[in-house]
């Protein structure tokens, strides 16, 4: 029988008792880990905002760990479901929060100016598990924009009312993105971020792209930036990232301002780049799968048609104006948006125009080439005019956050096309054999709300997340959200002190069951 020096605890007792088992022929085999477990939470401190903590767990037992998950208990009358994360134990330690029996563990979606209830369940590698409960309260926070903390409530979101998210994040122009809840309240936001118009979440992150240059970085839930890469250019004309970052076939669709072949800067080019992120969380090189330069796609295309290509891809002009991009995989291709023109769908390989969808009263209409692409739309349905947040949905029809607003860098006579009073979301069938489109369903507001500029829509599982972006003048941002019925479930209204600039997009993040993996 082994010596065994106890101390008084119940995990030693039971240690003791395992291995007297085992040396009189007894076995350990279904003994839960959890029930040896010697994990305790030894203190927590205020992270970069009162949004966030760093919990302090020690215990050898740690190291017998899978995962460990945060639950924060909604606020009284809330309607949002609880925030629940799960870290991965890999993904703690390889990004330097656990070594050698502590844990630093990463909290973060807190209740500003509250007492917050915790709940830290432990799930080991038998699948036993430990919950241990914590208590934070955190101080009151005061947005230095003066934007988030004075939502306007238009219309609460309803108790049981339906929703497929309940977290959401607005990518500011005037700082980092800004993570809000269903009920209007802020969960999470940190200082030291210029804009996050080019940004996107994965993995535990928002990876950000500069506007002034091919800069790419990290940013970490605990306010961590990772080191910034520039990105090699797969094409001497890529100068800075622009307008959004969307998921791609196998990385992401960024789109990016650079110089065209005439020497002018315009927005008219999407890369698929990869960024390559070690264990730490840190990006170490991004790699380029697609290049998609749309100055030198319809140029060559027109000339190739016979057209005239030098009346359309203008020197000197913002005549695409790209803002969005999205990869459609039930084919294959690329489809991209260009706010002065239309919606138009390249082959991923080659580049080849597909097809055009877009007002027929612009300019770009006037040239035969463009027109032998352009899709017939179904009387009734209203075209795309200065769209943004373009999306594949669920059911692989095309969505399109439909601002209404006509062209504004046509040459001097052309036509600008329709502008209409308000803006809307819409949705397409696209029949590519046929070329025709037709409107599946549209959401116009009543015609209340016109966002002359920026603005997206996002499903998630049968529900929508509406951004008004540039409502009131400009003056606005609109947060709507939509159930599977298209009815209105909440209303949120904030201060924009430029153009885009409280939330130029804004997508839903699954905070409510968020895993964060090697």
């Amino acid at each position: 029988m082994p010596t065994i020096t106890a101390r008084s605890s119940l995990p030693i007792v039971l240690a003791v008792l395992t291995l007297a088992l085992t040396a009189c022929g007894g076995s350990s085999v279904g003994l839960p880990q959890a029930d040896f477990s010697d994990i305790r939470i030894t203190g927590h401190a205020p992270g970069v905002t009162p949004f966030i903590s760093s919990v302090q767990l020690t215990g050898s037992s740690l190291g017998n760990l899978s995962s460990i998950t945060f639950t924060i208990t909604p606020k009284p009358g809330a309607v949002s479901a609880p925030l629940n994360v799960s870290w991965a134990l890999s993904a703690l330690a390889s990004r330097g929060y656990y070594s050698h029996g502590v844990l630093n563990l990463p909290v973060f979606g807190l209740y500003a100016g509250y007492t917050n209830q915790l709940s830290i369940n432990l799930l080991f590698a038998d699948k036993s598990t430990q919950t241990l409960p914590l208590t934070i309260t955190t101080a009151t926070y005061t947005d230095p924009n003066g934007i988030y903390d004075k939502p306007t409530i238009n219309q609460s979101r309803a108790p049981g009312s339906a929703l497929g998210f309940n977290f959401f994040v607005m990518k500011s122009t005037v700082g980092a993105p800004v993570v809000i809840d269903t009920d209007a309240e802020i969960r999470w936001v940190v200082p030291g971020v210029d804009s996050a118009e080019s940004s996107i979440y994965q993995n535990g992150q928002f990876l950000i792209g500069s506007q002034t240059s091919s800069d790419f970085f990290g940013l970490q839930w605990d306010g961590t930036q990772s080191a910034h890469t520039q990105v090699q250019a797969v094409a001497p004309n890529i100068a800075e990232f622009t307008h959004n970052i969307d998921p791609g076939n196998v990385g992401l669709l960024a789109e990016f301002s650079g110089v065209d072949r005439y020497g002018n800067d315009g927005d008219a080019i999407v890369s698929e780049i990869v960024p390559q992120v070690d264990l730490a969380g840190q990006i170490t090189t991004v790699s380029f799968t697609g290049n998609w330069d749309m100055a030198a796609i319809i140029e060559t295309y027109m000339l190739a048609q016979g057209d005239n290509a030098a009346a359309f891809v203008r020197p000197g002009a913002d005549w695409f104006h790209l803002n969005a991009a999205t990869y459609d995989p039930s084919d294959g291709t690329v489809i991209v948006s260009s706010r002065e023109n239309f919606v138009i769908k390249v082959d991923y390989a080659t580049g080849n125009i597909l097809w055009i969808l877009g007002d027929p009263t612009k300019y770009w209409y006037t040239f035969p080439s463009l027109r032998a692409k352009a899709l017939t739309l179904a009387p009734g349905g209203l075209y795309p005019v200065g769209q943004h947040g373009i999306s594949i949905t669920s059911d692989g029809n095309l969505m399109v956050f439909n601002d209404g607003f006509g062209s504004i860098n046509q040459p001097a006579g052309a036509p600008a096309g329709i502008t209409r009073t308000y803006s809307a979301v819409t949705v397409y069938s696209i029949d590519a054999v046929a070329m025709t489109a037709s409107q599946v369903w549209n959401f116009d507001y009543g015609q209340t709300i016109f966002a002359t500029f920026c603005g997206s829509v996002y499903e998630a599982s049968g529900t929508f997340l509406i951004d008004y972006a540039t409502a009131a003048n400009e003056t606005q941002a609109r947060l709507v959200g939509l159930d599977s019925n298209h009815n209105v479930a909440f209303d949120f209204q904030y201060p924009s002190p430029i153009p885009c600039g409280a939330a130029w997009n804004a997508i839903p993040l699954p905070l409510e069951n968020l895993q964060i993996a090697q």
